[in-house]
């Protein structure tokens, strides 16, 4: 049986959350396969919103099995927290909510180094979250970390005390003067590995293998966005992990050849978090309003997104990277409101015009070429039907599709559920 792999094609923020929620009814397996809890997966419905961290977003299904693959790094204080919110809701999660043996686990002082490393950048910090997940993937590439398997080892605290001693050793290289009480971050620590520790652990490989040869169905669901992958993304400005389709891959422990249908999500127009090159933001009143409107702050840290017109350069580079066979749209009902709408199809780099992703996207280098097209003043946030959206809204997406020369299957005109339009 083909696997489904869903991922976000910007910087992150997309509502991958929201349209993983909506596809659950189709699939028997939701499987996470690379971030940790910088990621933030907001959906909305019944007039509550859950933000979700770490537990894919399928949770809130009575019948789909939940998987945190491999390629995850798991915080296992914020995983309790995002435990004792299910608890909130009366979820039978336990019988659902299924942990990778070989996903790392990130330690107290992995977000500490995270902040002495970051501070010690000054002006040229990347602008992390401050949650320990580079540290983590760096000591997973070294060879140095702590894996949730481990926790039923008997000297596993015997490993986490030798790995936190050379964390100690780094925070005090960095001279940052970072304050913290690690006795306090321990003891939170190790209550919550005592929570993991009753959740049930799996080779998650020869799990999925053996639910595939069952017939069963899978979506494979990504953290952060395209353009924040490690090796393809807006670099150093990136996360630690590949968050494009590849990263499904060896997140899971799936064969290439087993993925089919590879849905892109992204914005109506373009967001940031933090730092790095961004073509198409704008510093002016389009920006604040969509920034207002479209409540852009970052669900993890509150942090407020940078906003700008929709970059098809960056968005077109993404879909070939990730072998898009389905667009969905998000946030369409932000732009409600703008007479005229700019949409980036091309960059002036080093006064050339390209159509592509150059290595380097910094503004002495790029300046964004734009198609400028009519805007609408409908309300979309009541429509339910694809026939009921404006005219100048199809056009827009006419014009997305032919550019990208891949079909929008979905419109979001709202953060809940229900505000989902199929074309």
């Amino acid at each position: 049986m083909a696997v489904n792999l869903l991922l976000g094609l910007q910087w992150g923020d997309e509502g991958k959350g929201k349209i993983v929620d909506v596809l659950t009814k189709n699939y028997d397996i939701i499987a996470r396969f690379q971030g940790g809890p910088n990621a933030g997966h907001t959906l909305e419905f019944d007039g509550i919103k859950h933000v979700l961290h770490t537990i894919p977003s399928g949770i809130f299904h009575d019948k789909a099995i939940n998987l945190v693959g491999n390629g995850v790094v798991i915080d296992p204080v914020i995983f309790k927290k995002e435990l004792d919110n299910l608890n909130t809701f009366d979820l039978d999660y336990r019988s659902k909510l299924l942990i990778s043996r070989k996903a790392h686990l990130i330690l107290p002082t992995h977000r500490i180094l995270d902040a002495a490393s970051e501070a010690s950048k000054g002006k040229a910090k990347i602008g992390s979250t401050l949650k320990g997940i580079g540290p983590t993937y760096m000591d997973k590439t070294g060879r140095n970390g702590i894996r949730v398997g481990d926790l039923e080892l008997k000297d596993w605290k015997k490993r986490y005390r030798s790995l936190a001693n050379k964390h100690e050793a780094m925070i005090d290289f960095y001279d940052s003067k970072i304050e913290y009480n690690l006795k306090e971050l321990e003891n939170e620590f190790f209550e919550a590995v005592e929570m993991l520790k009753t959740l049930t652990f799996i080779d998650s490989e020869e799990y999925l293998y053996q639910a595939q040869k069952e017939g069963k169905t899978i979506l494979a669901e990504g953290a952060q966005g395209s353009l924040l992958d490690i090796d393809f993304g807006t670099y150093p400005f990136v996360t630690s992990s590949n968050t494009t389709a590849a990263g499904a891959c060896t997140g899971l422990g799936i064969a290439p050849n087993k993925i089919k249908e590879v849905f892109g999500i992204f914005k109506a127009y373009t967001t940031r978090v933090g730092s790095g090159p961004f073509p198409t933001e704008l510093f002016d009143n389009d920006g604040a309003t969509m920034a207002k409107v479209g409540h852009e702050f970052g669900a993890t840290t509150g942090r407020p997104r940078r906003c700008g017109w929709l970059d098809l350069v960056a968005l077109k580079y993404a879909v070939q990277v990730n072998g898009v066979t389905q667009l969905m749209m998000m946030k369409g009902d932000v732009l409600s409101g703008f007479s005229s709408l700019k949409v980036c199809t091309a960059y002036t780099y080093k006064g050339k015009t390209i159509t592509h992703l150059p290595y380097t996207i910094e503004p002495e280098n790029v300046t964004p070429i734009y198609t400028e097209m009519k805007g609408w003043s409908e309300d979309l946030t009541k429509m339910t039907k694809a026939s009921e959206l404006p005219d100048e809204l199809n056009e827009y997406i006419t014009f997305l599709e032919k550019e990208l020369e891949t079909p929008i299957t979905i419109v979001s005109v709202g953060p809940d559920r229900k505000q989902t339009i199929y074309r």
